[in-house]
């Protein structure tokens, strides 16, 4: 259902995320009007609050498969989501206060939808037979588990504490209905970036940067353009290389700051073509990854693999921040449709004037570009995306596009966790 103008009244929203860097929680506080093609954002207020260093690593940690007991998964969700609240209550602060939160989360775990398995029964697939049976073992839970057909994502950081806490309306947990019926989940920014980023006649890749990479292409705003956006996940954005900072610094720094150090060094490149044959890199759209695949024990593989090359920390820093342009590159030549007329970066690594000049020298004849310079937030752009998909949810306009998560059907994106204010006023 998708709403009359009449509902369409701007409304005042916070958009949070923290991404696979974990650097810290994005807020985004933003007037929004209209509704899709004449959506409207107007950024209030931008901030990146970091989290407490215990914190920090304690999510790294268990992002890394470290094994911990339910109680201590239920402290690290609510220690998330307060300091998710305290972000919202912070970038409020000198404003008109928000009516609605828009959370991502932070994502611990994500395992991508098994399309080989897809067209297969399984006891959850939707042509098994459900019959009255004895509960199975664990090992047999573990079996079906292993071989789902469905995809599975864990972002902490619960809505409803978040809406406890700041007394706001809260739109959390977006990726699980996606999921639920077949789509990977994500990424879900992609039908965002076409309201807001989309050209007459212009194809644009928008090439976001985080700690995963992740493309939206849009091509000219004509005809059936919507149906022929393609999004996927790219591979690695700035994750190996924070990683790398972190160890080849001796956790002295946690990242490399313009890529600074990176550009002092030397790419390798055999290894990076040598990388580049990751399965990954090969598998065709639309396809998601994380750090379970592109973390901890990749890097240590790639240092591993660099051994054999003498280098020095720059030069692995440099062939790392290639590997992240090359795939991303690769991807462009490798599935879509048609090379774009204009790259817009965004996200952490939009920042990397390294790594910028490096897609740069691979893109020849085409110009790389920020959304800062066709008046969009780079750092805030994902922020202000969740901001946006909340406020679609309460439209009840989908928030996800078929074309970029694999889904077979557009959905409503989001849990509503709303205030005790407004569960009150509606039992009166």
């Amino acid at each position: 259902m998708h709403p009359t103008e009449e509902v369409a009244v701007p409304t005042r929203v916070i958009g949070l995320i923290s991404g696979t860097s974990v650097d810290g929680i994005d807020a985004a506080l933003v007037e929004i009007s209209g509704t899709e093609l004449d959506l409207k954002v107007e950024l209030i207020a931008g901030a990146t609050y970091p989290y407490p260093a215990d914190l920090r690593e304690r999510i790294l940690a268990v992002g890394a498969g470290l094994a911990i007991s339910m109680a201590e998964l239920a402290e690290i969700d609510d220690a998330i989501a307060i300091v998710f609240a305290q972000a919202a209550q912070n970038i409020q602060i000198g404003h008109q206060p928000a009516t609605l939160i828009g959370s991502h989360g932070q994502t611990v775990y994500h395992r991508p939808a098994d399309r080989e398995m897809g067209n297969k029964t399984t006891p959850y697939s939707r042509s098994a037979t459900l019959t009255a049976s004895p509960l199975p073992s664990t090992d047999a839970i573990n079996r079906v588990s292993a071989h789902s057909p469905l995809g599975y994502s864990l972002q902490l950081g619960r809505g409803a504490l978040i809406a406890h806490v700041t007394g706001i309306t809260t739109v959390s947990n977006f990726r699980v209905a996606d999921i639920a019926i077949g789509g990977h989940g994500a990424p879900l920014v992609p039908r965002v970036d076409a309201y807001l980023l989309s050209h007459s006649e212009e194809g644009r890749c928008i090439q976001n940067i985080g700690g995963i990479g992740n493309v939206a292409y849009i091509p000219p705003r004509h005809g059936d353009w919507l149906s022929k956006i393609r999004a996927w996940d790219t591979g690695p954005g700035n994750s190996l290389l924070d990683l790398a900072v972190e160890h080849l610094s001796a956790g002295a720094k946690t990242y490399d700051e313009d890529g600074n150090w990176a550009a002092s060094g030397t790419p390798c490149h055999p290894l990076v073509e040598q990388w580049l044959n990751q399965d990954y890199f090969h598998l065709p759209p639309p396809k998601s990854t994380g750090r379970e695949l592109f973390g901890v024990t990749y890097l240590h593989e790639c240092l591993e693999d660099a051994q054999a090359y003498q280098l020095n920390a720059a030069d692995i820093l440099a062939t790392l921040t290639e590997l992240t342009a090359a795939s991303i590159v690769h991807s462009y030549r490798t599935f879509l449709p048609e090379m774009p007329q204009r790259v817009l970066l965004c996200g952490g690594g939009s920042r990397n004037l390294y790594l910028k000049s490096r897609l740069e020298l691979l893109l020849p004849s085409i110009p790389v570009l920020t959304t800062d310079q066709v008046g969009l937030s780079a750092d805030f752009k994902e922020a202000i995306a969740f901001a946006v998909l909340a406020y679609w949810r309460l439209l009840g306009i989908p928030g996800n596009l078929p074309t970029a998560t694999g889904a077979p059907q557009e959905v409503l994106l989001g849990e509503i966790h709303q205030n005790q204010y407004s569960v009150l006023r509606q039992e009166e």
